[in-house]
């Protein structure tokens, strides 16, 4: 049965000195992107997705120097946007813990109903006739909802799914079973001191 591998990859971290309402990447970031790349250099992608933000685009273009000859292109459904719930809805209700959070989520970032972030899903989710590896380099949020699709998960269940920068999240879709969630933020790659502002708390 053919599979559509899709990995899905949080930008590296911003520049937080750079002016502007979309900075790129900080070194720390353009280092994050770089020692990715090197681990899947082996992996036979069919392309590189990335959103229109700069830090996407900045990190897809250092991971693709690894990776010659992929077709490198900006994606729309790689957008950052925010799962909110539709006007009306009560199935789409957040835990009172979140709601403060959702409710301060600006205009142009809105998703009501998650129907953008399910595009997206269903969009790199597909399945054809051959073995299909993608790589795609997006938001946290959205990276979140995958998982909860993938998860079958309650609808508001995309909220504390935080990944590190450059943090690498693998879900399988195959022409005969569910979505499977074969990893989530695996940053094996990133040594310690280059991982950046940690999304939670770690214990160690």
């Amino acid at each position: 049965m053919a599979r559509t591998l899709l990995y899905l990859v949080r930008h590296g971290e911003q520049d937080s000195d750079e002016t502007g309402s979309d900075p790129g990447l900080s070194e720390l970031g353009r280092r994050q992107a770089r020692r990715l790349g090197q681990r899947l250099r082996a992996v036979p992608f069919d392309a590189v997705h990335h959103g229109p933000a700069a830090r996407a685009a900045q990190t897809a273009e250092e991971i693709a120097a690894f990776l010659p000859g992929i077709a490198v292109h900006e994606c729309r459904f790689a957008a950052d946007v925010t799962p909110v719930p539709a006007p009306g809805r009560a199935d789409q209700a957040v835990p009172q813990r979140y709601a403060d959070f959702v409710d301060a989520v600006p205009e142009q970032e809105r998703d009501p109903g998650a129907v953008r972030a399910q595009a997206a899903v269903n969009h790199w989710g597909r399945v054809g006739d051959v073995d299909r590896h993608e790589l795609v380099v997006t938001h946290n949020f959205v990276i979140g909802w995958a998982v909860r699709h993938a998860l079958d998960a309650p609808y508001w269940r995309w909220l504390g799914l935080n990944q590190f920068n450059c943090g690498l999240t693998i879900v399988q879709w195959r022409s005969d079973a569910p979505p499977t969630l074969v990893s989530f933020n695996d940053i094996g790659h990133l040594p310690p001191g280059e991982r950046g502002q940690p999304p939670v708390e770690l214990l160690t």
